[in-house]
């Protein structure tokens, strides 16, 4: 489950590591986010000299989760960590220019092709 407070792997070359998320989007009482979900989050830590500074307030895109989701075969998938992608504002675009570990398919099925165009394997 990702929620509020939730420490996140950041998955693109923006120059942002790792985040920490305080709102999930969605509805007043949403308290998790799943693949696909947008969350809100704060910069934790960044690389020097690049787009994204540490204590920045960004929007992103939820790729990868913990937690075993079910697919409508019946089969369950899960990834060894919770990891985001980083989303401009206004566009829902992408910020990076690459994205680095696998994407599931349920995340192009939710509108976000241009991901999983980038992205290295969708499983």
């Amino acid at each position: 489950m990702i929620q509020p407070r939730s420490i996140v792997k950041i998955v693109d070359n923006t120059g942002a590591k790792i985040g920490r998320i305080f709102k999930v989007l969605g509805g007043s009482r949403r308290r998790y986010a799943k693949i696909g979900d947008l969350v809100v989050l704060s910069i934790q830590t960044a690389e020097p000299k690049k787009a994204i500074k540490k204590k920045e307030v960004v929007r992103a895109v939820v790729v990868r989760q913990s937690q075993p989701f079910r697919r409508r075969d019946g089969s369950y998938l899960r990834f060894d960590d919770n990891a985001v992608v980083l989303l401009d504002k206004e566009k829902l675009e992408p910020l990076g220019g690459r994205i680095f570990g696998p994407i599931p398919r349920e995340l192009v099925e939710r509108g976000y092709a241009k991901i999983g165009s980038m992205a290295p394997e969708i499983v």
